[in-house]
């Protein structure tokens, strides 16, 4: 690369692993932004290579200020990704006008912009997940998280942008580096040790009719697939546009269950438990029912 990486989110969980990976392919020519909130995610930063850290609020002051130098790609991972986060000022500030920012100032230095989107976006999945022929105009995100980052993408989409830049829907992420995420750690890290120690896991009962307890299902992709995947929208910059990165097959969770308890190589038991009566059912947030400026 013939300039700087900007890494946003590097200390995060995502990012961790994918300032590992530019390390091993020989690059730390790398500014890393982020917040480091926690011993935990500041432990993701050690033992990798990279030229700056610049804390999170501090970043934009500095693009603002002076340039930090020839910038070749900014991969903008960096975001609060809660989903069940309630204050809609501070999604709209940090989520959204930041990803604004950085998004500019990539276009206007010619830099290979990259940011994180969400699965999130597709709400209960009633359009489908697929990004094509104005889908992401029509989807209607169940939280606030999944709303800001559809309007990121709508915004990009309405100023063109999507033409020179791309955006990434990613799924249920799961991996290593996610311990500072607390409770929204994947599942697999929040239940692994319940498995391995006492060979039991509790999933919450289904509330639908047609998935019976146990059979709901996601998309679950490794956080190193997820990490090629953003690699490959540096090296091929002519690829443009809202991406989903799921490896399109759905499994439930028992499945999820019963193969961390094959790696572990024991049985497990399985217990459906209560969902909390406000996470089951979701209400959609369709554009223009909050305002984000």
């Amino acid at each position: 690369m013939n300039g700087a990486f900007v890494l946003t989110g590097g200390a995060g969980f995502i990012g961790g692993c994918l300032l590992r990976k530019l390390n091993d392919e020989g690059i730390d020519d790398i500014i890393v932004v982020d917040n480091l909130d926690g011993v935990l995610k500041a432990r993701n930063l050690e033992g990798k290579r990279f030229k700056r850290y610049i804390p999170k609020d501090a970043f934009l002051g500095t693009l603002a200020g002076r340039s930090p130098g020839r910038v070749s790609a900014v991969n903008h991972l960096g975001a609060c990704s809660s989903t069940s986060a309630t204050d809609s000022a501070y999604l709209a500030r940090n989520n959204l006008e930041y990803s604004q920012t950085l998004a500019e100032w990539a276009r206007d230095r010619g830099a290979r912009f990259i940011y994180a989107s969400s699965a999130a976006t597709y709400g209960a999945g009633e359009q489908g997940y697929s990004d094509a022929n104005g889908t992401t105009r029509r989807l209607q995100p169940l939280n606030l998280y999944g709303y800001y980052k559809q309007l990121i993408d709508l915004w990009m989409l309405d100023r063109g942008m999507d033409a020179e830049a791309a955006g990434i829907e990613f799924f249920n992420v799961f991996g290593p580096n996610e311990y500072h995420k607390g409770e929204m750690r994947s599942a697999v890290c929040r239940k692994f040790a319940d498995v391995r120690d006492r060979g039991e896991i509790e999933l919450f009962k289904s509330y639908r009719a047609d998935y019976p307890d146990g059979e709901q299902k996601r998309d679950f992709i490794y956080v190193k697939d997820a990490v090629d995947v953003l690699l490959f929208f540096v090296e091929h910059p002519d690829k443009n546009g809202i991406f989903n990165p799921g490896t399109g097959i759905p499994r439930s969770w028992n499945d999820l269950a019963h193969a961390m308890a094959s790696a572990l190589r024991r049985k497990v038991d399985i217990r459906c438990i209560e969902m909390p009566e406000s996470s089951r059912g979701g209400t959609s947030i369709a554009p223009g029912q909050i305002s984000a400026n």
